[in-house]
């Protein structure tokens, strides 16, 4: 936190509106300009925007939904809380991105949205999962928790999918508290998600289906939820989306001090980068091999690094396997679970604490 994002936020403290006024319509423009000049509808978290997304696409009893394990359960979760049926498709083995040739293979006339995750802040193949999704007549998702900035092939995550997801959550890569946003292509969808977050209220006089009622009339067609974001929270991510280059160059330059130091030390791999590609590394996952993930989580913890682990394949939560899933599954994903840990990663790290992390790391390794 800056002294201007103290500022912003008590600015809205001391004015007329703590929510649902002019500076939520202004952060949602701001996120809908960086989006390639869609529509945004802000949300409460990033699990809200995923579940405005797939209610607004209409998936429901019936339908499938393609995605990846290899990202955390809200992914899939919005989707099954529906009634969708989740269609796991592995990942690349070097990327941990969901393998657009298995997505072709699963695809089937249930097939609704195939959902895509930024893992740890890189696009996935969106030209090959678009042209996948199309021939189907689904919808593909980008959940970009972990990308807002970064970029494929030059064009802005939130251009890529179809509909797009973001979190705001404190650990990204810029932050409202909690909070979150969906960006949709299609206008029509744009404004079923936005009224699916404001509990489902029509005021366009022209689509009322009650018309003797007075200028205050406002009517629900179809249920809704209360996701609105304040006014408060987007004073804040005003604040941080100036600052989001900053946060982005910064983030690559540790990239790059991680890899000029790790890229060569036997027992780990350092995270593979696309050319086409230009990420915001929201997490710095290294591979560590010969089954010492486990023994190099604890040894960093007691050296005081915080290291973390990201993610536990999605199937194998009880909710899930409970349903019928299994592992084995997705071999890739496993495999990579079994070997991952993430560094620490945030512009305010110095280099100093990155060379520490590098240290303990090495200590660790020994």
């Amino acid at each position: 936190m800056s002294e201007e994002d103290i500022a912003e936020v008590a600015e809205i403290l001391r004015g007329d509106w703590l929510t649902t006024g002019p500076t939520v319509a202004a952060f949602e423009a701001e996120i809908g300009r960086l989006s390639g000049g869609h529509r945004a509808v802000t949300s409460t978290s990033g699990t809200a925007a995923l579940h405005m997304a797939y209610a607004a696409a209409g998936v429901g009893a019936g339908d499938e939904v393609i995605s990846t394990p290899m990202t955390f359960i809200a992914t899939t979760s919005m989707a099954s809380i529906l009634g969708a049926k989740i269609v796991f498709a592995d990942v690349e083995e070097d990327t941990a991105l969901i393998d657009p040739v298995l997505v072709e293979s699963l695809v089937t006339e249930r097939t609704r949205v195939v959902a895509a995750v930024d893992y740890a802040g890189h696009p996935a193949d969106y030209d090959a999962l678009n042209s996948i999704a199309a021939k189907a007549g689904a919808l593909v998702l980008d959940d970009a928790a972990h990308s807002i900035g970064s970029t494929y092939k030059g064009r802005p995550v939130g251009d890529l999918a179809d509909l797009t997801t973001f979190s705001f959550f404190p650990t990204k890569n810029m932050t409202t508290g909690e909070g979150g946003a969906m960006v949709a292509k299609d206008a029509a969808i744009a404004q079923r998600a936005h009224e699916f977050h404001f509990i489902g209220l029509v005021r366009d006089s022209a689509r009322f289906e009650i018309t003797s009622e007075g200028p205050w009339h406002q009517e629900v067609h179809e249920f809704g939820v209360n996701y609105r974001l304040t006014d408060v929270a987007c004073a804040l991510g005003l604040a941080q989306l100036r600052r989001l280059d900053a946060f982005k160059k910064r983030r690559a330059e540790i990239t790059q001090r991680y890899n000029d130091a790790l890229e060569s030390v036997d027992g780990i791999r350092i995270p593979v980068q696309r050319d086409d590609v230009d990420p915001i590394r929201h997490l710095y996952p290294v591979r560590v091999l010969d089954g010492r993930r486990r023994e190099v989580f604890d040894k960093m913890r007691a050296d005081g690094v915080g290291v973390q682990v990201n993610y536990m394949p999605v199937y194998w939560h009880p909710v899930y396997t409970n349903a019928g899933y299994r592992r084995g599954m997705c071999p890739n994903a496993e495999a990579f679970y079994a070997e991952e840990l993430s560094l620490p990663i945030f512009p305010a790290l110095t280099d100093s604490q990155v060379d520490q992390v590098v240290e303990t790391l090495m200590k660790a390794l020994q």
